[in-house]
């Protein structure tokens, strides 16, 4: 028994603990803001002027958090543009006042200086059928009231992008295994299939796995994700995220 346990722990250290505190020091190594009012919160010029691209369009985006939190975890949103539309509508949770925020940072703005990334993309027509249903998901949202937000497990910005996500399955998009949130069982069942097909099981967000043809496997332990993508074929490193393996 005692083996076992033996086992159990390194395993736990090699897998979790030490991608962890590589990561950890990396992140520690470079500059930081100060603070969220030294930050740089400018777009980071990701998306076209909406004059350059008059089509409908929706874009997931996400990008490190801050401070130490930025080691484990991204925080992500919603950007949407109806067709013909002059400006992009931004939506996201935040930790402070009432949680769903409309444009209150740049589109594509970077986040605590992080430089953010697309994650998922649609245009045209098909963008065009989507957004209406995204944007009654957004007013769905079952965590609304201030004081509902919660950095870890969940309910927090990546619960929020999962949720709007579970609503329109043929979406079959995946947030980036950093997104700490992403988890937080939405449809309050610890068992759920995938819109990109399998299944994912949750415990409360705290630990859980995830089997499908695209999602490949994916173990969650405390928030922090290890396994192996199918659809990029890569590995799953905590903190790191999807490290592709070269073809």
């Amino acid at each position: 028994m005692q083996r076992i346990v033996r086992f159990i722990l390194l395993g736990f250290l090699v897998v979790f603990v030490l991608p962890t505190l590589a990561f950890a020091a990396l992140w520690l190594s470079q500059e930081r803001p100060a603070s969220w009012r030294a930050a740089d919160w400018s777009s980071a010029g990701l998306l076209p002027p909406p004059a350059e691209a008059p089509e409908a369009s929706i874009h997931i985006l996400a990008a490190r958090t801050g401070g130490l939190k930025g080691i484990v975890s991204v925080h992500s949103w919603i950007v949407l543009k109806r067709a013909g539309a002059k400006s992009y509508e931004r939506y996201d949770v935040v930790g402070w006042g009432q949680p769903v925020r409309r444009n209150h940072r740049p589109a594509d703005g970077r986040w605590y200086s992080n430089e953010p990334l697309v994650v998922y993309r649609a245009t045209g027509e098909g963008a065009e059928r989507l957004i209406p249903r995204i944007e009654a998901a957004i007013r769905a949202y079952p965590w609304q009231a201030a004081g509902s937000y919660r950095s870890w497990p969940g309910p927090n910005s990546n619960t929020f992008v999962a949720w709007v996500l579970s609503q329109l399955p043929e979406i079959a998009a995946r947030m980036p295994p950093t997104a700490i949130g992403r988890d937080f069982p939405v449809n309050g069942s610890w068992l759920a299939r995938l819109p990109s097909g399998g299944i994912a099981l949750s415990l409360g967000g705290l630990a859980g796995l995830t089997i499908g043809a695209r999602a490949g496997l994916e173990v969650n332990l405390l928030g922090l994700v290890a396994g192996v993508s199918l659809a990029e074929p890569g590995l799953i490193v905590p903190a790191f995220g999807l490290v592709a393996l070269p073809l």
